[in-house]
């Protein structure tokens, strides 16, 4: 099934944030941040989030399915950015676009993130037409889900099995499902409940191997 996956961004204001920014910093993705060529904003985003972010861009990566004929930046995965709308995960970010980022409050009632973020959607909603959204990222909170159902309305889809579950499973579910090869279940946002129940914890023995994605 063809299918476009959106990123809930990371945190660009917490400890991990504060760790790859320093001056002091010395560990490689540190050092590149601080070049004037930046880092790709997927390797920034999965330092700063870890599992779950990690999770997200695997799975996108290894399950997005373009339109025959459409060519897309990222193949089809876009992160959601707190001010610069949607960007590709290979978009290359300096330390200067973290620090803005951090300075962005991400809320549906925000014009400087929402704006950006409903030009860009709105450019991808008329280059890939009926193809379906996959929104990576909380359902619960109206941050995304609001400014998206406006552009994308029954398009746009979220895993099922994310109700319920904190960040931290839903990046293990993730990367199973890529060890795997499985594909979750989408819905439809519009009408869905969004919380619920926290379902069993995910069987230890289904981790998958360090150095998997």
């Amino acid at each position: 099934m063809a299918a476009v996956f959106l990123l809930s961004p990371a945190n660009c204001g917490g400890n991990r944030a504060r760790i790859v920014m320093s001056e002091r910093a010395t560990f490689e993705l540190a050092r590149r941040l601080r070049s004037p060529s930046g880092a790709p904003l997927g390797e920034i985003f999965s330092f700063l989030s870890g599992l779950y972010f990690r999770g997200k861009l695997a799975y996108g990566r290894s399950f997005a399915c373009v339109p025959d004929g459409l060519e897309l930046d990222g193949a089809g995965v876009f992160v959601i950015t707190a001010n610069a709308g949607l960007r590709s995960p290979d978009t290359a970010v300096t330390l200067d676009a973290i620090r803005s980022f951090a300075g962005v409050d991400v809320s549906a009632d925000n014009p400087q993130y929402r704006l950006p973020l409903e030009r860009s959607a709105g450019v991808l909603a008329t280059e890939i037409g009926d193809c379906p959204v996959v929104l990576l990222g909380s359902i619960a909170s109206p941050k995304y889900v609001d400014v998206l159902l406006e552009i994308f309305g029954e398009r746009l889809l979220f895993p099922e099995a994310f109700v319920g579950r904190g960040d931290m499973s839903r990046g293990g579910l993730l990367l199973r499902c890529v060890a795997s090869g499985e594909e979750l279940t989408y819905v439809p946002v519009a009408g869905a409940v969004r919380k619920g129940t926290r379902p069993p914890r995910l069987d230890p023995a289904t981790r998958p191997k360090p150095g998997s994605p």
